[in-house]
C-alpha cells in the first residue's frame, strides 16, 4: 500500500519578550499561512488519515489552522511532545509507529530536525531534490511518498514528490 507523509514545519512565530520559546504563539502571517497550506490540501482532496503535532503553541496553532480548512476536529490532533526540538532519527520512529489504518499522515514539527528527516527519508531517491527542497521556511510543506507498511519506514525508503510553500502575494 503506498502512504503519504506530509512533513509541515510550523508558521512564522512571534518572539515576545519573555515568552519561553516552547510558548511562543504565531505570529499574523503564520495564520494566514497555515490557513493557505489548508486550503492547498482541501483543494486537492487530501484528508489526512492522522494528524501529529508537537505540543509547542506554534506548532498547535498550525495544525489546528489546518485542521480548520479541512473539517478535521481539533481534538483529532495527536500531540506528541517527542516532536518538540527532535532530530531526525526521532521524527522516524514516530513515523514508524503510525497505525497502519492511516494512509495520509501529517507531521507538524520543527527546524532542524524536519529538514533533517526530510533528507533521511530521501537520502538514497534517484530523483534530485530542488536547491531548495531540504531548506523548510516556515509554513512549508514537503510531500513524500513510500509503500508497505509504516514500520518499514527506513531511511532512503521514501520518494520526493513536491514542496508546497504559502503564495504571499
Amino acid at each position: 500500500m503506498m502512504r503519504e507523509i506530509f512533513l509541515l514545519r510550523h508558521g512564522k512565530a512571534d518572539r515576545p519578550e519573555g515568552v519561553a520559546d516552547f510558548d511562543r504563539p504565531l505570529k499574523k502571517r503564520g495564520r494566514q499561512d497555515s490557513k493557505w497550506i489548508g486550503r492547498w490540501l482541501l483543494d486537492r482532496k487530501v484528508l489526512p488519515d492522522l494528524v501529529l503535532s508537537s505540543p509547542a503553541l506554534r506548532t498547535l496553532q498550525t495544525a489546528q489552522l489546518v485542521c480548520k480548512q479541512l473539517a478535521i476536529d481539533a481534538e483529532a490532533i495527536v500531540l506528541n511532545p517527542d516532536i518538540y526540538e527532535a532530530e531526525a532519527t526521532t521524527l522516524l520512529s514516530i513515523l514508524k509507529n503510525c497505525p497502519n489504518t492511516a494512509r495520509k499522515v501529517l507531521l507538524v514539527g520543527h527546524n532542524p530536525g524536519m529538514e533533517e528527516l526530510l533528507l533521511k527519508l530521501v537520502g538514497s531517491c534517484t530523483e534530485p531534490l530542488p536547491d531548495d527542497a531540504s531548506r523548510l521556511s516556515t509554513a512549508a510543506m514537503v510531500q513524500v511518498v513510500f509503500k508497505g507498511s509504516w514500520d518499514q519506514l527506513a531511511e532512503g525508503g521514501a520518494k520526493w514528490v513536491t514542496l508546497i510553500r504559502p503564495d504571499r502575494k
